[in-house]
């Protein structure tokens, strides 16, 4: 088993940043694919980013590309969600999650793909 805990949400103005962090634990493989997903009130669960490590490929919503980068530090169990330029409708709670496949780009943003998730943070931007 796997174990996922985010932190580092909160309340931010809109324009501000935040850095999401994810913690892992357990039977943790660095072959894993590491993703961050978002859910706001009466929305769906929907993809933020990802990263595959064995390719060095990180994969963007394009809602959040050139705002948002995805970072991972193997040797802390860490992954990463840099978030800048927040707005409004960034606001949601945001999950990371990890999966022991060798997903392709078209896959990683499928949340069924995705084995493990944590708990989840709580992002609110607003004024």
């Amino acid at each position: 088993q796997v174990q996922l805990v985010e932190s580092g949400g909160g309340l931010v103005q809109p324009g501000g940043s935040l850095r999401l962090s994810c913690a892992a634990s357990g039977r943790t493989s660095s072959t894993y694919i590491m993703g961050w997903f978002r859910q706001a009130p009466g929305s769906e669960r929907e993809f933020v980013a990802a990263w595959r490590g064995s390719l060095n490929t990180r994969h963007y919503a394009d809602r959040v590309k050139g705002r948002f980068t995805i970072s991972r530090d193997n040797a802390k169990n860490m992954v990463y969600l840099q978030m800048n330029s927040l707005q409004p409708e960034d606001t949601a709670v945001y999950y990371c999650a990890a999966s022991r496949a060798s997903l392709i780009v078209s896959e990683m943003s499928r949340s069924g793909n995705y084995d493990y998730w944590g708990q989840g943070t709580q992002v609110t931007v607003s004024s």
